[in-house]
């Protein structure tokens, strides 16, 4: 069995979201995603999700490509968590290419960046709903 996993906030949940998940799913057999924790996107990306962790964590669950959902509570976690959940594959999206190489040395785990879906993100939406 191929497993992937994948990091996000997965705030106001959209079809770029899917679109990612969609496609981390077909680069494997079981797709685990790392949830951030409201406590680590406010004390270490200084944002504050709209939805709660627990909400998010119910969204993403309820979607056909996702298996397991787990807490990302620091930047650190990523070697532990491909070497726990026994990852072949590690994937994010584009706009952090090179920022996990690191990765394939230290878990031998396989490093994708998949491209974005490029009309849509949460910074978007956000932006677009305050404009009116």
């Amino acid at each position: 069995m191929k497993r992937v996993i994948t990091y996000g906030t997965f705030d106001l949940l959209h079809y770029g979201h899917i679109e990612l998940l969609k496609r981390a799913k077909a680069l494997g057999d079981y797709l685990v995603v790392a949830l951030s924790t409201d406590e680590f996107n406010w004390d270490s990306k200084q944002k504050k999700a709209y939805f709660s962790y627990e909400k998010r964590k119910q969204l993403l669950e309820a979607i056909r490509y996702v298996d397991l959902v787990i807490p990302e509570k620091a930047w650190d976690q990523k070697v532990n968590d491909i070497k726990l959940y026994q990852i072949d594959t590690f994937v994010m999206g584009d706009d952090w290419k090179g920022k996990f190489d690191f990765l394939r040395d230290e878990t031998d785990a396989e490093v994708i960046y998949l491209p974005r879906t490029p009309e849509i993100s949460t910074t978007k939406i956000k932006k677009d709903l305050n404009m009116k």
